[in-house]
C-alpha cells in the first residue's frame, strides 16, 4: 500500500528536473510514489525523468495547456494516503518529508516556510513568509494567498473536498489549501524546508508582483467564495 505520494506536474522542465528529483527520491521509501503528470513537453524532461528507472515514478502523458488541470490530474491519480505538491524546479531540504509527515499525524495540511532562490540556486530571500506576509487566518489569505503548494502537503482524506477542481478557480493551491482551512486541521511549520526557486519561466506567477487587473483581482476572489460555498455548504 502507497504512503506517500508526490504529485509533480512537468512541462519543458529539463533544467531543473534532476536536481528536483534527485532531493525527492531520496527521502522516499519503497512504498512511496511520484505521480509525474507532464503537459505536452517538447524538450527531454521526460527523458531525463526515464533514466532513473525507478519503479516509485509514474509518468503520464497529457496535453492539458494547463498547471491547473495539470496539478489536478496528478492529484487523481495518487494511491498514497499522504499527497505532496511539486514543481519542477524547487529543491526539498533533505528533511522535508520526515518533518512534514510528523506533523502530519495531527494535522490536515501541513505548509512549510521556503527560501527563495533565483536559476543559478542562489538565495534572493531566507523566507518566503516574510516576503509574502503569510498568515493562517482565512480572510487575510482571500487578500494575500500564503498556500504555496510546493511547500504544502496534506491526508488525502481531503480529496473528497478537493476534488473535482471548480473550472473557476485563479490555482491549485489557493483552492487546497482554502478548503482544508474550512474543513480541517492546518499547521504552519516556520521551518524553511524548501529551496523555491524563481528565474522567470515558471509555470505558476506565485511568489511574483501580480499582473493582473484589480477588476480581475475582486472577480476571482468572488468566484473563489462562491467555489467554496458550493463545494462545502450546497455539496456541489
Amino acid at each position: 500500500m502507497v504512503n506517500i505520494s508526490v504529485c509533480m506536474a512537468t512541462y519543458n522542465g529539463s533544467k531543473y528536473i534532476k536536481e528536483q528529483l534527485d532531493s525527492i527520491l531520496m527521502q522516499l521509501s519503497d512504498d512511496d510514489e511520484v505521480i509525474v503528470s507532464d503537459d505536452g513537453s517538447i524538450d527531454n524532461t521526460l527523458e531525463i525523468i526515464k533514466t532513473y528507472n525507478d519503479v516509485r515514478i509514474k509518468i503520464f502523458k497529457n496535453s492539458f495547456k494547463n498547471l491547473i488541470l495539470n496539478f489536478e490530474f496528478a492529484i487523481s491519480k495518487a494511491s498514497g494516503n499522504y499527497i505532496f505538491l511539486s514543481d519542477q524546479d524547487d529543491i526539498w531540504m533533505g528533511n522535508k518529508v520526515s518533518v512534514m509527515m510528523k506533523e502530519l499525524q495531527s494535522s490536515d495540511l501541513v505548509i512549510t516556510d521556503a527560501q527563495i532562490i533565483d536559476a543559478k540556486g542562489e538565495i534572493l530571500s531566507e523566507s518566503y513568509y516574510e516576503i509574502n506576509k503569510s498568515t493562517r487566518n482565512f480572510f487575510s489569505n482571500l487578500i494575500i494567498n500564503s498556500y504555496l503548494g510546493c511547500a504544502l502537503a496534506y491526508k488525502a482524506s481531503m480529496n473528497s473536498y478537493i476534488l473535482p477542481f471548480p473550472k473557476s478557480i485563479p490555482m491549485h493551491d489557493i483552492w487546497i489549501g482554502n478548503v482544508i482551512s474550512l474543513k480541517g486541521k492546518m499547521t504552519f511549520l516556520d521551518d524553511k524546508l524548501i529551496k523555491y526557486r524563481r528565474h522567470g519561466g515558471n509555470a505558476s506567477p506565485t511568489g511574483e508582483k501580480s499582473t493582473f487587473s484589480f477588476s480581475y483581482k475582486i472577480l476571482y476572489r468572488v468566484r473563489l467564495i462562491n467555489s467554496l460555498i458550493n463545494r462545502l455548504v450546497l455539496k456541489k
